[in-house]
């Protein structure tokens, strides 16, 4: 087929696994792919929600299948209580059960060709007047872009090589070829959102505007361009005002400020940290907070500091990396609590009180301060020395083992190491003459 060769959805080699409802759409894709010599085999879902009807279904789809001489997947689903389970709708839960399904045929499938380079892909029959409905109520649903222009021909999961035909087209098709299929009668059932949209809405609307159908399927092709000069122009943005330094992620609040369509590169920015779209007016609220405030998600916390909003994973047990605010004095983490208390003149012996806590010049440190397991490329300057060295080939030097090392912690100012917690701060903020505040940590080991 020219649609699939112009959108490369699939190679000649390349074997196909058809999902196959007995429907008109998924009989055609059949006919088509055996027309075609492709290698292509079925599977069939029987979701028990239908009675006899789901059982006839599954009859018809074995016919089909030893018509066209093709191995056929079954399975049979409890979806009701799948459903009651996982505490979803029946269309979810149907759909969680086909793709999870699907995939491990494909896994078992792509494990036994592994060696002849090719592999299976999932192929369903959803066809143009599909992806007007789904763009349609994604659009009355508030999706943006990524929903407006609709289902695209390949995903990563599934490949659709009808969706360039309308139902019309599919149905003269079939008739043309003498093709018999099943009809579902759930797609009569106004219940569901797709069918009264597809039943009353676009045709009202189609009252009114004769072209509906033509003119969504045609904004969805410019919408699919529009989404990717978009995704450009997001990373682009992405990329100036974002920096990393472990797991926490900074944004300068004025360049944030200045950016266009601020709002909209702020949802693309913490839609991926488990925020919602309704966080977005909370979020840019910060920019004109004062320091401490903070928004939070199911797995992070964006907070205004000074000039920057940080984004930083929530502590738990289990994080490796931790925030350290000017007015927290103490820090609990995996290998026991950080004191931090900012002083005033040391007396001289305060200076030998041992490795387990470090005295550093306050005017250079930045907060927050980040408390972080060390990974490789990690560097500080040794005090005592003038040049910088890899945390790496100091843990290697201070003899300390392959254990020993995965269990080493770094304080870190604004991008800089301090200090290598219980062995050596960095001697950029050594103590010096001129120092007139002083900032003093304390490791109290975890007991045991």
């Amino acid at each position: 087929m020219a649609f699939v060769r112009q959108e490369n959805l699939y190679r000649p080699n390349d074997l196909l696994l058809v999902a196959v409802s007995g429907g008109v759409d998924s009989v055609v894709l059949c006919d088509l792919l055996s027309r075609s010599g492709h290698d292509f085999e079925i599977a069939h879902c029987n979701f028990n929600l239908r009675g006899e009807e789901s059982d006839r279904d599954e009859s018809f789809v074995r016919t089909i299948s030893r018509n066209y001489g093709k191995i056929l997947h079954g399975n049979t689903f409890d979806t009701t209580r799948f459903a009651q389970e996982k505490k979803c709708s029946i269309q979810e839960a149907a759909r969680t059960l086909r793709y999870e399904w699907f995939a491990e045929i494909i896994k078992v499938r792509n494990g036994d060709m592994r060696h002849t380079g090719a592999v299976m892909k999932l192929l369903t029959a959803h066809h143009l007047d599909d992806n007007v409905e789904t763009a349609f109520m994604n659009f009355v649903k508030g999706t943006g872009i990524t929903g407006i222009r609709g289902m695209l021909p390949a995903t990563d999961k599934v490949v659709r090589p009808l969706l360039f035909a309308g139902k019309e087209e599919i149905l003269r098709y079939a008739d043309a070829a003498g093709l018999h299929w099943v009809d579902d009668s759930s797609n009569l059932e106004e219940k569901y959102s797709r069918n009264f949209i597809r039943r009353n809405v676009l045709p009202l609307i189609g009252e009114i505007y004769p072209m509906v159908d033509k003119n969504l399927a045609e904004n969805i092709a410019r919408f699919r361009d529009i989404e990717i000069l978009y995704g450009l122009s997001v990373e682009r943005l992405k990329k100036g005002l974002l920096s990393q330094s472990g797991s926490v992620w900074r944004i300068p609040v004025e360049n944030l400020r200045l950016t266009p369509g601020v709002r909209t590169i702020l949802w693309e920015i913490i839609r991926h940290f488990g925020y919602s779209a309704r966080q977005v007016d909370e979020v840019s609220s910060l920019m004109d907070s004062e320091t401490g405030r903070y928004v939070a998600s199911a797995t992070h916390r964006i907070l205004r500091n000074r000039n920057w909003l940080l984004i930083s994973p929530v502590q738990s047990a289990q994080t490796n990396v931790f925030l350290i605010e000017e007015t927290v004095p103490d820090i609990v983490f995996p290998a026991g609590t950080l004191r931090v208390k900012i002083i005033g003149p040391l007396l001289k012996d305060e200076l030998d009180a041992g490795a387990d806590i470090t005295f550093l010049d306050h005017r250079d440190i930045r907060y927050p301060l980040i408390l972080r397991k060390w990974k490789q490329g990690d560097y500080f300057y040794p005090l005592g020395m003038r040049k910088k060295k890899k945390i790496s080939r100091f843990l290697t030097d201070a003899k300390r083992s392959l254990p020993q090392k995965e269990n080493v912690w770094v304080l870190e100012s604004d991008k800089r190491i301090i200090w290598v917690v219980g062995m050596r701060p960095d001697d950029r903020f050594r103590i010096g003459p001129g120092t007139a505040s002083i900032l003093k940590v304390k490791w109290l080991k975890e007991e045991g």
